[in-house]
């Protein structure tokens, strides 16, 4: 139950904030070129159990690529495959096609030609472009008013006004984040989230905010101090 706020100035330029939600026992890698041989120049953060990666980054090619996960709405026949591996696939120009034997997914991505999601439900994969302003998304559709911490927090991430336009928009969007997080963790409206009262082992464990413009990529990752919580 992962949460990304974006936002798109034109095609090929986009700010965001990424929140991941995980099993705390479930280790994972901090951002590095975890796949030199597979998929060289790109960088992620590594689900070590799977290989694959929550978030994928490939600065030469100046695309970005974040995986949330989504409720099946059919079950899926037969073993399923690993999810992480789609960010580092999408960032290698491949984005998923057909009807994939995953467990249903969020994939936004953002490239030279803009941003969309990638949404699969077990029943059909489907494409919402990202237009120009400030989005949200989590586990359900793109700026989905029926999600709690979306109709809390996306007004008010809307009310910095655009990021391109801060000097200091990182400063701005974590002060909102660190803001949001005196919500208590199990509050559905949390952004900074525990989701066991919610029937899933996962909390929040990280945070990575990242500029892709047609200068460049810049990334960085935060680890909270322990999960669920903001500060320590």
């Amino acid at each position: 139950m992962c949460t990304v706020v974006i936002d798109v100035e034109t095609a090929g330029s986009a700010r965001l904030l990424a929140v991941r939600d995980e099993d705390p026992h479930r280790e994972w890698d901090a951002l590095g070129p975890w796949w030199p041989e597979q998929y060289p120049g790109v960088i992620g953060i590594r689900d070590r159990r799977a290989g694959g990666a929550w978030l994928a980054v490939n600065p030469q090619e100046r695309r970005l690529a974040v995986l949330l996960n989504r409720a099946d709405v059919n079950d899926l026949p037969g073993p399923a495959a690993s999810r992480g591996s789609l960010p580092l696939e999408s960032v290698s120009g491949r984005s998923p096609q057909g009807l994939p034997r995953m467990h249903g997914f969020n994939l936004l991505e953002v490239g030279p030609d803009g941003a969309r999601v990638v949404s699969w439900d077990g029943a059909a994969l489907r494409e919402t472009p990202v237009t120009p302003g400030t989005h949200m998304i989590a586990h359900d559709d793109l700026d989905d008013e029926q999600t709690p911490r979306i109709t809390a927090w996306l007004p008010e991430f809307r009310a910095l006004g655009p990021a391109a336009a801060s000097a200091d928009w990182v400063a701005e969007w974590t002060a909102l984040l660190g803001a949001s997080a005196e919500l208590s963790p199990e509050d559905d409206r949390a952004i900074i989230r525990d989701n066991r009262p919610h029937g899933y082992p996962t909390q929040s464990l990280l945070y990575a905010v990242a500029a892709v413009t047609p200068a460049g990529v810049e990334v960085r990752d935060v680890t909270l101090p322990s999960p669920a919580h903001w500060t320590a």
